[in-house]
């Protein structure tokens, strides 16, 4: 509407200037018109033209302009004095008046007086001002003639309001309406607007758009009220002049009551608005808002503002137009632009009022806080977040905690940024850099749900924006994967894989960003580097790369440079790097071209890559690492399926025949050389009577290799061949097995001998010959054992997906030989310090890698250092310490085998955890774990002539499945817990969590949880079976461990896997991942195998009733939960399944319950077991006990009420209410009710003197039980005097009194006069308390611990400041001479007289018996008010006392 006002104005300047150009082509006639008019004027002797005349103007007729003489405001003057001073004033003024209205008859003279008049030739030097004006405004401006001159210009005004334009193109409404603007004063306002508005209903919407916009410009200020109202009654009648009448509504002053219902009135009518409209409407409605209403306005705007619908409509009409006709592109391509640009000016309008009004952009963030559900955001949500975040520094910070808020809840999902972006491309565009700073913020993150959206950030806007923008994004990337972090490296490198898929020729464009990585391989783990030379191959590869041969040559360069190096971290990255690229150039999905001009492509690409594969392998050979890597690297790449059969065929072929030359032997061979050890032929399936049978060939290998190295003792065979390391045996057997697969479909007939062969080993039970083997000896049967292991594991991996019965049975005995030689293994290493494994697995930043050894000494150190720490009764160290150390021997990873070995009855001398050595395992495969599937397998064993011989059942026993189970909970772990859980310290190996998992990462945390919610069935199955297993033992030795004739082994590896079925569960059910959109599906499906425990049937349930029905299921175990671990992992996921319900309530009781129960239980306790639970699972289970039950305080008066006395009077030191509350474990429970007490009191509301009397007792009630409670648990430290309890009490009891300062006393404030005795009760309570932590600092200070010491300060300091709040109610409540001061002695805990101030004790002793005797008669006079008094005098004077010493 602005531009339309400034078109009118322009319009007349350009009517004037073309007069003004016509007047001036005829400079000769000038004498005649002038002649001419003269002698017209001479004629009319009218009472008008004669004034007019006299006071300077000349008239004339036709074409020309009126002439002025004088300077307007000389004539102004002249004529004023004229008409005042004429004899026949006032009626002159209707005569002059109807003289004009005779003269402007004629349409001409009419025009001439709504032009500007013409400076005379010898006047134009004296002119003030550069511009005259008609000489209707001239008159206008003498308030003797304005208003019968308004009048006759309303009335004449009709008479062209529906005619078209003269033929000079003159508007005359629009001209005569210019001559009311910019009135010096206007006599009659009321007039004029009643006049203005009568004519604004009768005018055409043309005009009426016109005549309403120019209201601001004539009338005065004191008409704006008026004219408001009637242009709000002309809105509600006339939709169309919504727009310029709001435009005029931002220019007025009217009242506040006025604009909120039009604002409402037009917000009712905002999903109908054209898009073109929207701007005008959006900033009238931002401009009326008031601090006081923001946030509904804003609330009630986004929801009614819909720009999907405003704008997908007109994009979707133009592309089918387009469709249609490809003549009329450009006309609906000029309708889709200007739609763009209404978008723009919108967003422009909302841009200037979020950065200059601070109101409007908090509150637009408040609104999008205060949504909740995610189906309620839309793109609008979305862009105003970017948009506030790129306009205002100062909200920042807010933004990005918002945006991190609803990303977590789910509300903004993928689908919804898609949209925003879709939609809003051209808005957002201009703001690319702030959202490229929000995205790196956003990676920055701790939440895997947070750093994913950033990314998403990073891939929408190289996605719909420009190439500019595209170029910033991989710059960003890029300094990402240069950065160091792991995180972001491997977030960034995900980001560019997408974008290579999404839109490969614009990410060649900045291919040389990407190529610039190479620089920085040094920082990169192998993971990493995979992904790099992948994204790199892809755009030097794809079909069109004629202009990427830079990059081709770049990596060539980079690999064979790195494959040359001595040093392993290097050839790693040419390994690594050489077979990602093979496999991008033979991919047969996309054949690719190396050359051109060939004739046969396929056969050249095949040559260069079995070249490339040629080189790699004669660089590796040297090296049994390198080599080892080359067989993973390759067999991963098979694995995914990116080989082409030729290449295929051939690297099979090369393999086999390695294979078969380096590891395998003839069954007939008899080893020959000196060894150490009888060479034996071991865990053979099947009887070997024939000589074709085949071994492996493992001891002589190892052998060759560690003793082989002293030199002379090399057997005649071995020198004749080359050295063959035995660390390449499991890498190569699974490039074999891959190659095998791919090419056979899965059969593995070729080489399924290898299943059941024999290896060449030495009897591995150490016996009674382990104390005389040498250090060298120890450390060659450990690495035998290893690489046996490892050898079993790639046997398991390669056979565990076979369907014979046969072959599954022999799967299953190869699992009982791996958990039996675990069991042999744990015996040598704990009779081999420092050994170091050989490595199993190759992809490694530095060959330097060592087990977390955590021997027994240090075991045995913590034992030692408890016992003395017992040996002081009472005194128990404090709850930091306890937490480190039964941390570590209460591993949250639970039992291992090393525990077990502690039920078997044998003494050892150090303990050893196979968990400490899973970097040197060769990893299982997610597709082992379908042995879970397995129950009873029957396994025919034949005779030489293939006939059944005999039947043997193999079946999956409870020590192999708890090997399984273990190892999927790591696995488990490592890929769906959030990375903020599992980020490893800054000094530590950033790699090293992540060895062992590389098969792993090659599949995506939605493909892990795919397929362990395909094992939940077998899992329910050997859950229930657990569960029925320990049922059955309760009855019989009524839960009683250590029961005669129990298998207490047997019973702890049973509870293992149970703890670690239940480990697992929580771990998939707490994934993140179940909040995104896409993974809804796989929530259902893992609900579904729950409830259909329950009840069987096809019937359909929504997600909340899978969620009861699980939940149910699920709580049926906690009466055959064997241990306290157990215990906690079963509550904690009852937990994350509750938490995904919206009827929360009903299941927070029942864990609450849950909680109790396994409080109040009495758990068994194993053998030389210090204590049966681990400190840190019983402080989480009491924190969950407290924050779920229904009444916090009641639960804390029984634990320290009932369970504490209990506690202090038994003999055997437990509660036998709470057998879990013990001596060793009071300072967790002690620990954890402080905070919790602290932390609910935190939580009640203040009140106001404005509550009713109800909610003052209810409050009242509620304080009166939290100081109670509190005066309970201070007053344990009399008989529970260690430092960790001394050290929570001050803490604790410091933040108590300060919320009781600010939440309780302005509620003693207004309560004290109709609850005094309430009141008074509860400041006695509170003295004692107050009085005991003064006697605790002095304590503190006499025992100088540092610890305690600097709790002190702050806590006396809020002691005072509690004596001056009490002396404030009392003022307050007129007993303010009931306060005065007395003396407190400094004692200790025991309530004993602290000696180092004996001068001032007589003084104290005398002024406390003066306050007593004081404040007992103030009692009896003043009905108890100076007891609270008396709590005061002795806080105030403690401080004082203290603060002298």
């Amino acid at each position: 509407m602005v531009s339309k006002r400034r078109l009118s104005k322009s319009d007349d300047k350009e009517n004037l200037t073309e007069d003004a150009s016509k007047s001036k082509k005829q400079p000769l006639s000038k004498k005649t018109k002038k002649s001419r008019v003269h002698s017209e004027v001479k004629e009319n002797d009218s009472v008008f033209v004669e004034l007019l005349k006299t006071s300077g103007i000349i008239l004339k007729t036709g074409e020309s302009q009126n002439q002025l003489a004088v300077d307007q405001i000389v004539f102004q003057k002249k004529l004023f004095q004229t008409l005042r001073k004429h004899p026949s004033y006032p009626k002159i003024i209707e005569e002059f008046v109807s003289g004009m209205e005779s003269y402007i008859e004629d349409q001409d003279c009419f025009r001439n007086c709504l032009l500007s008049c013409e400076r005379l030739q010898d006047e134009e030097a004296s002119m003030g001002t550069p511009f005259s004006k008609s000489l209707i405004k001239l008159l206008l401006g003498i308030d003797l003639l304005q208003p019968a001159i308004i009048k006759t210009l309303f009335e004449k005004l009709p008479e062209f309001l529906f005619e078209n334009k003269n033929s000079d193109g003159i508007n005359m409404p629009r001209l005569i309406i210019s001559q009311l603007k910019w009135l010096d004063k206007i006599v009659d306002g009321k007039d004029l607007t009643t006049k203005f508005m009568q004519l604004i209903s009768i005018a055409p919407v043309p005009l009426q758009h016109d005549f309403i916009t120019s209201l601001p410009e004539i009338l005065g200020d004191s008409q704006h009220a008026e004219v408001g109202k009637e242009l709000s009654d002309l809105l509600m009648a006339n939709t169309p002049l919504t727009v310029p009448i709001l435009d005029v509504f931002s220019s007025l002053q009217l009242d506040p009551k006025l604009l909120s219902k039009v604002r409402q009135l037009v917000m009712s009518k905002l999903s109908a608005v054209r898009l073109e409209d929207l701007p005008v409407i959006i900033k009238f409605i931002l401009h009326t808002l008031t601090a006081t209403n923001a946030v509904e306005v804003i609330s009630e705007l986004r929801e009614q503002l819909d720009l999907q619908h405003c704008i997908l409509p007109s994009r979707l009409q133009a592309s089918q137009s387009k469709l249609k006709s490809k003549g009329r592109i450009s006309s609906s391509g000029n309708q889709e632009s200007g739609n763009q640009d209404c978008v723009l000016l919108l967003f422009d309008v909302i841009k200037s009022a979020v950065r200059y009004e601070k109101t409007i952009s908090e509150a637009w963030i408040k609104a999008i806080e205060n949504t909740a559900l995610g189906s309620d955001h839309k793109t609008l949500d979305v862009a105003m977040l970017l948009i506030i975040y790129s306009t205002n520094t100062q909200t920042k910070k807010n933004i990005e905690k918002v945006l991190r808020n609803k990303v977590r809840s789910g509300c903004f999902q993928e689908q919804l940024l898609q949209s925003t972006f879709y939609i809003l491309s051209s808005v957002l565009k201009d703001i690319c850099p702030s959202i490229l700073l929000l995205a790196q913020t956003l990676l920055h993150s701790l939440e895997q749900s947070v750093i994913s959206f950033g990314s998403l950030l990073y891939k929408y806007t190289f996605k719909f924006f420009d190439t500019y923008c595209q170029q910033e994004v991989v710059g960003a990337l890029v300094s990402h994967i240069c950065s160091g972090n792991d995180t972001e490296v491997d977030t960034a490198l995900d980001v560019l894989l997408e974008l290579v898929v999404l839109n490969l020729s614009a990410m060649r464009l900045n291919a040389v960003f990407v190529k610039g990585i190479l620089d920085y391989l040094d920082n990169l783990s192998p993971q990493h580097i995979r992904k790099l030379f992948y994204i790199l191959s892809t755009l030097a590869f794809s079909k069109e790369h004629a202009a990427s041969s830079h990059i081709q040559d770049d990596m060539h360069l980079v690999i064979r440079k790195q494959l040359s190096s001595t040093i392993f971290k290097y050839k790693l990255i040419g390994i690594i790097g050489a077979v990602t690229m093979a496999g991008i150039m033979v991919t047969e999905s996309g054949p690719s071209s190396l050359t051109q001009g060939r004739t046969d492509l396929n056969d050249e690409q095949d040559t260069q890559v079995i070249s490339l594969l040629q080189l790699v392998h004669s660089c590796s050979e040297q090296s049994p690492q390198a080599c080892a890597l080359y067989y993973d690297e390759f067999a991963n790449l098979i694995q995914r399926g990116k080989l082409a059969p030729k290449a295929l065929e051939w690297i099979g072929q090369t393999v086999f025949n390695s294979f078969q030359d380096a590891f395998v032997v003839d069954f007939c061979v008899v080893p020959e050389g000196d060894y150490p050890f009888p060479v034996k032929a071991l865990y053979a399936l099947e009887e070997y009577n024939s000589r074709d049978g085949i071994i492996i060939n493992l001891l002589p290998l190892l052998f060759s290799q560690d003793f082989g190295k002293d030199g002379g003792r090399m057997t005649s065979q071995e020198s004749e061949q080359k050295f063959v390391s035995p660390l390449c045996l499991a890498s190569c057997f699974r490039l074999l097995r891959l190659c095998v697969e791919k090419q056979h479909n899965g059969n593995l007939e070729e080489i399924d001998g290898l299943l059941d062969c024999p290896i060449f080993l030495t009897d591995l039970e150490p016996g009674e010959r382990m104390q005389s083997m040498s250090v060298k000896e120890h450390s060659f049967m450990c690495s035998l054992i290893f690489l046996t292991l490892n050898w079993f594991r790639e046997i398991v991996n390669a056979f565990c997906q076979q369907t014979l019965p046969e072959m599954k049975g022999k799967v299953l005995t190869r699992l009982k030989h791996i958990v039996e030689l675990q069991k042999i293994l744990e015996k040598y290493l704990a009779v081999t310090p420092n050994y170091v494994p050989p490595l199993a697995n190759f992809d490694l930043e530095t060959l330097d890698i060592t087990p977390h050894t955590s021997t027994a000494v240090s075991a045995k150190t913590r034992k030692i250092g408890g016992k003395k720490r017992k040996a002081d009764g009472s005194k128990i160290s404090s709850p930091d310490t306890l937490s480190k150390e039964d941390s570590s021997e209460c591993n949250p990873t639970p039992l291992d085998r090393s525990q077990l070995e502690k039920f078997t009855g044998k003494e050892e001398k150090m303990s050893v955890s196979l968990q400490n050595y899973h970097a040197f395992f060769r990893e299982l495969d997610i597709e082992v774990f379908s042995v879970l599937h397995c129950g009873l397998v029957t396994k025919f064993i034949l005779d030489t002539e293939m006939h059944t011989e005999a039947t043997e059942v193999v079946q999956l026993g409870p020590p192999e499945l708890l090997f399984l189970l273990e190892d999927l909970s790591q696995k488990l772990e490592n890929m769906l817990t959030p990375a903020a859980a599992r980020r490893v310290p800054f000094f530590k190996n950033k790699g090293s969590r992540n060895i062992g998992f590389s098969h792993l990462h090659q599949k995506s945390a939605q493909e892990i949880a795919h397929c362990i919610i395909q094992l939940l069935t077998p899992m329910c199955n050997h859950l229930e079976n657990t569960h029925n297993y320990f049922q059955c033992l309760a009855a019989e030795n009524h839960g009683v461990v250590d029961e005669p004739g129990m298998k207490v082994e047997e019973y702890h590896i049973m509870s293992s896997c149970y703890q670690r079925l239940l480990q697992i569960f929580h771990g998939l059910f707490a994934w993140s991942g179940f909040f995104q959109l896409e993974n809804h599906n796989l929530l259902y499906s893992a609900l579904e195998v729950f409830a259909s425990r329950l009840k069987q049937g096809e019937h359909k349930h929504s997600l909340e009733e899978l969620l009861s029905q699980s939940f149910h299921y699920l709580q049926n175990f906690h009466s055959s939960i064997p241990s306290f671990q157990c215990a906690l992992y079963l509550i904690r996921l009852l937990m994350v399944i509750s938490e995904k319900s919206t009827a929360a309530t009903q299941k927070r009781e029942k864990i609450a319950s849950l909680a109790k129960q396994f409080l109040c239980r009495v758990w068994p306790r194993g053998e030389k077991e210090k204590s049966n639970i681990c400190n840190d699972h019983l402080h989480s289970l009491l924190c969950i006990y407290l924050e779920h039950t229904d009444s916090v305080l009641k639960a804390i008066e029984e634990i320290a009420g009932v369970g504490v006395p209990e506690l202090i009077n038994s003999p055997k030191d437990t509660s036998s209410t709470f057998p879990t509350l013990t001596r060793n474990s009071f300072v967790i429970f002690f620990q954890v009710m402080m905070a919790e007490l602290e932390k609910t009191v935190k939580g009640f509301q203040a009140g106001t003197a404005a509550d009713s009397q109800q909610v003052h007792e209810e409050k009242l009630l509620h304080w009166n039980m939290a100081v109670r409670d509190f005066s309970i648990l201070i007053n344990l430290i009399k008989v529970f005097d260690s430092r960790p309890v001394l050290h929570v009490c001050l803490k604790y009891g410091r933040l108590f009194v300060e919320t009781f300062l600010k939440q309780c006393m302005p509620l003693l404030d207004f309560s004290f006069r109709k609850h005094r005795e309430d009141v008074l009760s509860l400041l006695q309570t509170f003295q004692l308390d107050t009085r005991l932590l003064h006697h605790l600092c002095g304590h503190s200070k006499i025992c100088q611990d540092m610890r305690l010491t600097k709790h002190v300060p702050l806590l006396k300091k809020i002691l005072e400041l509690l004596v001056y709040r009490v002396k404030a109610m009392l003022t307050l409540n007129n007993c303010r001479e009931a306060f005065w001061l007395g003396n407190l002695k400094n004692r200790d805990l025991q309530g004993e007289e602290i000696m180092s101030q004996n001068s001032q004790e007589s003084t104290a002793d005398e002024s406390e018996d003066d306050t007593l005797s004081q404040v007992s008669k103030s009692k009896e006079k003043e009905d108890g008010q100076d007891d609270e008094v008396s709590d005061g005098e002795k806080e105030q004077d403690s401080d004082e006392s203290d603060d002298s010493d």
